[in-house]
């Protein structure tokens, strides 16, 4: 009998979370697992929780959106306790990613299989990164959200559209592999996989178990251009923007002379004036769908290899 938290941001973007409880209790296998349910009651909660069962679960499930998923696997990490996922929030990057269904009973028969692999994470300073973290407009966006009542995709996308003129390019020292240099830039993201959330893809060739942080880097560009660089991000082109450089690297530093707002899954940060990125290679376990065996090659560095290391439990 193994045992699993599920821990519930009952204020989670798509309101799926009033009956979520009953059907994790129907569709969770009771020969196989033994349940708990928790519910957040304040932002941090949930890593809270999480860091409590370390050890004692062998999977702890976050029922929410990319904030929920960083805090609890920012507590998993360098553990053997395994992350699912039970995507109900408004953007699901790293859901989106992995290729966790979207419907509850759905994502509930994958955890019950209990198939898992090794993915990296990213330090952020001391803070970690499950998905994508960054700096610049993205960055910006998430901290004048996080401040406003209104939440959900139509919410942030008329901030996005408020704020796009108004916002200013700002110069960062950035130093990949011992060489430094200063540009003005728009943003900078740091992918450990492809997306932002909903597929908008910031770095379409990120493989969230190489070892490698995929840097990408739009740099000022003439407000006009902006359709064409939002096509760029929407059919997975972005890396062929002639404003937009990737480098891959295991670590990067970004220093500004003022202070550094910055973002993980995002959730807004504050960095002080210097920002060490580094990537944490394979240290988290999630939860992936048994059809992503047969496609691994196509979504994943070659997980056949690593076959004999899973184990299948089924209901």
């Amino acid at each position: 009998m193994k045992k699993a938290i599920f821990i519930i941001n009952p204020v989670s973007g798509t309101g799926r979370q009033n009956e979520i409880e009953q059907i994790i209790r129907n569709e969770m296998s009771p020969n196989h697992w033994e349940t708990e349910i928790a519910y957040t009651e304040h932002k941090g909660h949930a890593q809270k929780i999480a860091t409590e069962r370390v050890g004692k679960c062998d999977m702890v499930v976050a029922v929410g959106g990319d904030g929920t998923v960083n805090e609890i696997g920012s507590a998993l990490v360098g553990s053997d306790t395994v992350l699912g996922i039970l995507p109900t929030g408004s953007g699901n990057g790293l859901a989106r990613h992995l290729g966790m269904p979207f419907k509850i009973p759905r994502a509930l028969q994958v955890l019950n299989y209990f198939e898992r692999m090794k993915i990296d994470t990213v330090k952020v300073n001391q803070f970690y990164s499950l998905n994508v973290a960054g700096v610049g407009f993205d960055a910006h966006i998430s901290h004048k959200f996080a401040k406003r009542k209104r939440r959900g995709p139509i919410a942030y996308a008329q901030l996005i559209t408020q704020e796009f003129t108004k916002y200013k390019s700002s110069a960062y020292k950035i130093t990949i592999n011992g060489e430094s240099q200063e540009l003005d830039v728009f943003l900078i993201s740091f992918a450990n996989s492809a997306q932002w959330g909903n597929n908008v893809k910031i770095a379409p060739n990120a493989l969230i178990d190489d070892g490698l942080i995929d840097i990408c880097i739009i740099r000022e560009f003439p407000k006009f251009t902006a359709p064409a660089l939002l096509f760029n991000l929407l059919d997975q082109s972005i890396d062929q923007n002639k404003y937009d450089v990737v480098i891959k690297a295991h670590e990067v530093k970004i220093e500004h002379d003022k202070q550094i707002l910055g973002h993980v899954d995002g959730e807004p940060i504050s960095l002080g004036h210097e920002m060490h990125v580094e990537v944490l290679p394979a240290s988290l376990t999630v939860i992936i769908p048994p059809e992503h065996l047969k496609q691994a090659q196509n979504i994943f560095t070659p997980i056949i290899e690593r076959l004999p290391e899973i184990q299948v439990i089924k209901p």
